[in-house]
């Protein structure tokens, strides 16, 4: 560089030192800040959308790579693996496990809708892995529920093509979506499972004139929670399943199954604190 350039740079550095005032606006923004609503943000002008695709999130795990959490050495397991050294439970799932295991897929199922991959949301349940090797009956056809439906209203989105990139994501990154199952097949086996747990339900149901104990009362209220989530999938998968059919019919089935699976998010909504939840653990693959 030479010197006649040098001397330019240093000339309009000092004027641009001299003609700029700094003023400190920290107590004013601290106190700005306190207004703001839970999503809110405080924000310059110039402040666009490009810039606030590529902030970081601060204390969030997922984005901030400062955070002593994202630290800690985790030992992420496949399926096969956390089933060979037993951190997975393939049969025998108690009505807590179920509950809790199903909502945390409900979960990850409206993220994803919500814009996020899949391999982030709902196959972070490894159970979606592979659902040939779960031996539990009510585990198993949640799992192909949950996966038929991610099948279906992925093709039915990207037929639509009526999306953009980063509001939905239909990539599969690999994973399988149970097409070796048929959707009747899957309805069946969710149908089997409702039966089973009704049965539970009215087995395990006060009757008059009968003094039952508060055990027996928590199994059927644990009854009742996984009859209500194993039912609204059954009706969901189905509604979706309608939408294929070219019947003049198609969309009042379709209408009647959304109410019905309507009137049961008051229990499913009711009944979330009945469900084992999710333990971190640092060292190995989580379910």
């Amino acid at each position: 560089m030479d010197d006649g350039l040098n001397w330019g740079l240093d000339m309009s550095l000092k004027e641009h030192k001299s003609t700029t005032e700094w003023l400190d606006v920290t107590v004013d923004f601290v106190a700005s800040c306190k207004h703001l609503k839970l999503g809110e943000l405080v924000h310059d002008k110039g402040f666009g959308l490009f810039e606030a695709m590529s902030a970081i999130e601060m204390m969030d795990p997922k984005m901030d790579a400062g955070m002593i959490g994202n630290q800690v050495s985790r030992r992420v397991l496949s399926f096969e693996q956390a089933i060979k050294e037993g951190t997975i439970k393939i049969n025998n799932l108690t009505t807590p496990e179920l509950v809790g295991i199903i909502d945390n897929c409900f979960c990850c199922l409206v993220t994803w809708l919500e814009g996020h991959s899949l391999a982030q949301t709902v196959f972070t349940c490894l159970y979606m892995h592979n659902a040939d090797l779960i031996e539990d009956a009510a585990m198993k056809a949640f799992t192909l529920g949950i996966l038929k439906i991610c099948d279906i209203v992925r093709d039915k989105v990207n037929k639509a093509s009526v999306f953009e990139e980063e509001d939905f994501h239909s990539m599969t990154y690999g994973f399988k979506m149970a097409n070796n199952v048929t959707d009747l097949r899957v309805t069946g086996m969710l149908k089997d499972v409702e039966e089973d747990f009704q049965r539970r339900v009215k087995s395990t149901r006060n009757r008059q004139g009968e003094d039952r104990g508060p055990l027996i009362e928590f199994e059927h209220q644990l009854c009742v929670a996984v009859f209500s989530r194993i039912r609204f999938t059954r009706l969901l998968l189905t509604a979706l399943i309608t939408f294929t059919r070219k019947e003049m019919n198609a969309t009042a089935e379709v209408q009647k199954l959304m109410v019905q699976a309507m009137d049961l998010l008051p229990s499913i909504e009711g009944s979330m604190e009945f469900g084992i939840q999710t333990q971190t653990d640092s060292t190995k693959g989580g379910a």
